[in-house]
């Protein structure tokens, strides 16, 4: 089982940034893909990146391209979410999630497809 922590959230002004982390208990091996997800307060949770600790490959949702990257340190065992040019919109609940011996990252999967996840971290931007 791998057991995953979220840190790095918190309040800051439209136009700043945060670096989100994910660490990771272990990595039985290197072929995970880590999500992040995100969940605003009466929305659902929407996929945010994806990357896979093996090939390195990754997926960024189209509402966040261009603003957030994510990067792993295996070394560390975590994965991190750079989020730049922050919007007000992008307050939420940031998960991060685990599937083992995933595939590539070609697209972003579904809530469904993860079969650990963190306890959440709250990012707030301010207008």
């Amino acid at each position: 089982e791998v057991q995953l922590v979220e840190s790095g959230g918190g309040l800051v002004q439209a136009g700043g940034s945060l670096r989100l982390s994910c660490a990771a208990s272990a990595f039985a091996d290197d072929r995970y893909a880590i999500g992040w997800f995100r969940q605003a307060p009466g929305k659902e949770r929407e996929g945010v990146s994806c990357i896979n600790t093996n090939d390195g490959t990754t997926f960024i949702a189209t509402s966040v391209k261009g603003r957030f990257t994510t990067s792993s340190d295996n070394a560390k065992n975590t994965v991190y979410l750079q989020m730049d040019s922050l919007k007000p919109e992008d307050t939420a609940v940031y998960f991060c999630a685990a599937e083992p011996n995933a595939p590539s990252c070609r697209t972003l999967a579904g809530t469904d497809w993860y079969e650990y996840w963190g306890q959440g971290t709250q990012v707030t931007v301010s207008s």
